[in-house]
Formats: C-alpha cells, structure tokens, sequence
C-alpha cells in the first residue's frame, strides 16, 4: 500500500476565525444602527418596545420546546434591541423558508421511493404493538419505513466499524456514497482514500459529502479539488461564509457509508484521526457503530441522495441508486433507519428516545457525549425511574468542550434528585449516541441528547427490534459501566449558592449554543 505524507495541508481555521470577525462586525453595526434609531426618536424608540412584545407573545405561542423559548423572550424582554436583532437574525425561522423549500422538493421524489411494506407492520404489530406504534411514528413523521430482511451487525468499537467498512468498500461493483459531518485529511482516511481512487479506475461511481464546519479543522479548501482530480465526486455542505445566515447554524451530522444499496454503515464516529486513537486530545475515545445488510440499506441510500441533491441537484433520477438488492437475511429482526431535520419542526430524534424512555418496563441505559436535554425529556426520565424502571446515562470523562462539559454536569442533579443514574466514562471521551432498553429494542446513530443535535442538525439513527444486535449493544454497556465512575451519589448532595447560580445561568442559554 502506498504511504502518503502529509505535506502542506493546512488547517481551515484562519478562515473560519475571518468569518466569525466578518458576522460579528455586522452584528455590531446593526446593532449600533438600531440603538442610535432608539436614542434619535421617541416614537421609534416606543415602535422598537412595542415590536419587542409582540415578538415575545409571538415565540410564546410557537409550538417550540419551551425551554428553548425562554431564553429568547427573557433576552428580548430584558434587553430589547440586543434581543430582538439576534432573534430577528439567529432565532427567526422563516430566513431558513428558501433551504426548507429545496428540501421538500428533493424530498417529494424521495417519498415516493420510500413505501411501507404493510406485510412488514402487520408482523411487527403482531408482536409488539408499542413497538409497531413507535414505528408508525417514524414512518409517518420521518418518512422511514420499518424493513425486515435485514442483517445488522454493532461494533462496539470506532476501529472494528472502519475496518469492516473498508472490507466492504473493496468490494463495491457499481457505487459507494460517503457523508459525514468531519473528514480529516490524515492517517485515518487516506487507506479510504486509496481504496476509493482504486474503485474509481475499476468504473464504481464514488461519492464523498462533507460538512464545512465539522470538517473546518481538519483539511484545506482545495480538498474538493484533489478529490475530483482523483475521479471522487465531492460536495461541502453548507459552506461557512462571511455573511449573516441562519441557516449556517443548521450542519450536516449524519454519518453515513452506502456501498452499492447493499452494505450500510452509520454510527457516532467520523473520519478523523481522534475517532479511531490514532490520536489521544481527550484521553481514549470511545465511539460506536452499525453495519446494516439488506433492505433497510434502502432508506440510507435515500439519506444521502437528500443531502447530496440538497448542495447541488444534479440527479435526473433516483432509479439507479435504489435498486432491490436481492437478499436473504440470517435473522429475522425490524429495523428502521430514521434521520432527523431541523427544517420541518418535528424533533424525530428527540420523540425516537423519548418513546422508548416511556415503553421501558426494566430498563433503559444511553450513552451521549453532551448532556442538555429539555424539560420534556427530563421529566420523562424521571417518571420511568418512579415506575421502577433503571436508567442510566454515561457521559464522559474527559470533556472536549469544556463549556459544554459544565453545562452537561449542571443537569446531573436534577436527574439523581430523580433517581436517575448517572456515570463518567474516566478513559476519555465517549462519543457513542446510543441507547437499549429491556433486552428488546435499542438505537445507534448520531444523534447527541442536546438541543443542537436535537433541534438544529441533521441527523440518523437506526430503530432495532429484535436484533441480535440488541444484545451486542447490551453487552457493550455491561463492558463500558465497569471503566465508568458512578457520580451519582456526589449530585444528591446539596451545592453552594454560587455553583447554583453559576449553572442557572448556564443552563439559561444553553439551547442557545
């Protein structure tokens, strides 16, 4: 295998840093403008208070989740001009009407594609009507069916997937689509690289969708260039640029591999160094992920066929990208590959896990690098503790936002106080968003429990029921809780007024970063 160096491949920062300078001048100077329009006149000093209010009755009644509401009206309330121009500019949805209006476009083709087997529903009802009902949901609010004919298999560790997905990747007779939130032009994706530039010479049509800010730190703007010069069609998502835009606030998080609509991989990992300990920044990184065979290959491939035509819609038809691959699966399990957007006002994600935490009977155990749930979600892993169910969240260890970090620990008392348990994984950081419930269902994805990936990314996750899979992931939380430490016990007690104070303050905004 050839080595690559790495030569000149500069980090991407330098231009993020001059667009953050850009957005923020603008920001001043419209803010100075408004202030200096209140001091010039009375009257449009009482029309600037009286718009204030009708904003905050506006957001009031908005079917938003109300923690994330608050913020906005007690800013706008407090600090009119400030909060009426950054709701105006960050919080407004209807700047985000003409992206939404692409996305149901190449969505309205799509749907199409993606029909309910009733044979498939009628079984899983058979067997679990809560769970049939959990994917009527998905179906009918996602637009993701349940399949059968399906084989899965989880890897409790970032390296195992990347393996397995290269194994797959060398096999590949007609394409390969790749999309993820980070690509890092290091070690750990020039073997990919290789093994895609070989596809390419054999006639596999090759594509590689990145998003901008989640891969700004890892490779240079002509990354595009060099991948297309190797016959790779490349796209960035939602490139970060020098101008006030709402919708720059809305990345790409998916994580999603499609060989041939046959072979599926997605999970918490992406391709960077770090994800597989090439690399040590936070100690061990610990990550997951899933290798799905058969028909619900199907609704990956729509994924990414979605995000890509969303950059650029270059795709006359679908037809040749959904093919029926024939199939037979070794067990007979449901699975249901979801995504979540932020542009259509559901929190898929969100009611996916909110779903299970309200049909578990014994348990129900999550991992999430990022702890900063909604109230909702709050009280219903309170609600499953006082019907004797045993909850448990493992975070990290090692934080790698460390703003963040203490944010994510200023819920942990409100959860304990709840009977909720709650672990550190003390190698490092874990990475892993994934979630199992009483030996029957369980989800791995990308899907964080925070409101960025709950309300403001685009994300996937996969619905298993049945699965042997289900016990592999299990399993990988009876090996994960022994290297945890158990803070449980240390939130019950009371904290200092200023700690209090300190996290109320934090938690105020925190549906805000």
């Amino acid at each position: 295998m050839r080595t690559e160096e790495r030569t000149s491949v500069k980090n991407s920062v330098g231009r993020l840093i001059f667009v953050g300078i850009c957005v923020l001048i603008q920001l001043v100077w419209i803010l100075v403008l408004m202030v200096r329009l209140n001091l010039y006149s009375t009257g449009i000093s009482l029309a600037s208070s009286l718009i204030a209010l009708v904003v905050v009755l506006r957001i009031y009644v908005m079917p938003e989740n109300t923690a994330y509401k608050m913020p906005w009206i007690m800013l706008i309330m407090a600090l009119p001009v400030l909060g009426l121009s950054l709701y105006l500019m960050f919080g407004h949805s209807g700047v985000t009407k003409g992206m939404r209006r692409r996305f149901e476009r190449i969505d309205a083709v799509l749907d199409e594609k993606l029909v309910q087997d009733t044979e498939v529903t009628g079984r899983l009802a058979a067997k679990d009507l809560a769970i049939a009902n959990q994917a009527h949901y998905i179906y009918r609010y996602g637009r993701y069916p349940v399949y059968q004919n399906t084989d899965v298999v989880f890897y409790g560790e970032a390296s195992d997937g990347i393996a397995a997905q290269k194994e797959e990747l060398r096999s590949a007779k007609h394409f390969i689509f790749m999309e993820y939130h980070a690509i890092e032009d290091a070690e750990s994706f020039w073997e990919l690289k290789e093994i895609l530039v070989q596809k390419v010479k054999e006639g596999v049509e090759v594509r590689v969708l990145y998003d901008d800010v989640g891969s700004i730190g890892f490779i240079n703007r002509d990354f595009i260039g060099r991948m297309e010069g190797e016959g790779i069609a490349c796209r960035v998502f939602n490139p970060v640029i020098p101008i006030l835009n709402i919708f720059m606030n809305h990345r790409d998080h998916r994580k999603i591999t499609v060989v041939d609509g046959r072979v599926g991989f997605t999970g918490g990992y992406n391709l960077a160094n770090e994800y597989f300990n090439l690399t040590h920044p936070y100690g061990y990184w610990k990550d997951t992920g899933v290798k799905l065979t058969g028909d619900a290959v199907h609704s990956l491939t729509c994924m990414f066929l979605e995000m890509w035509n969303a950059v650029k819609k270059t795709d006359e038809s679908y037809d040749g990208y959904l093919p029926r691959v024939s199939y037979q699966a070794k067990e007979d399990c449901f699975v249901a590959p979801y995504a979540d957007s932020p542009l259509d006002g559901e929190p898929v994600g969100e009611n996916v896990y909110m779903n299970i935490v309200k049909n578990a009977k014994r348990y129900v155990y999550f991992t999430t690098p990022y702890l900063i749930i909604s109230d909702e979600m709050n009280r219903e892993l309170g609600e499953a503790v006082k019907r004797g169910v045993d909850v448990r969240i493992i975070t990290p260890g090692i934080p790698d936002k460390k703003l963040v970090y203490r944010i994510t620990r200023s819920y942990y008392a409100g959860l304990v106080r709840n009977g909720v348990r709650i672990y550190e994984y003390t190698p490092g950081f874990i990475h892993a968003k994934q979630c199992v419930c009483d030996d029957e269902v369980a989800t791995v994805g990308t899907i964080n429990m925070d409101y960025r990936s709950l309300y403001l990314h685009f994300e996937n996750g996969v619905y298993l029921y049945g699965s042997s899979a289900v016990g592999a992931v299990k399993a990988d939380f009876e090996e994960t809780f022994p290297v945890c430490c158990e803070v449980t016990k240390e939130y019950q007690s009371g904290r200092s007024a200023a700690l209090r104070l300190w996290q109320c303050i934090l938690r105020l905004f925190a549906p805000l970063l």
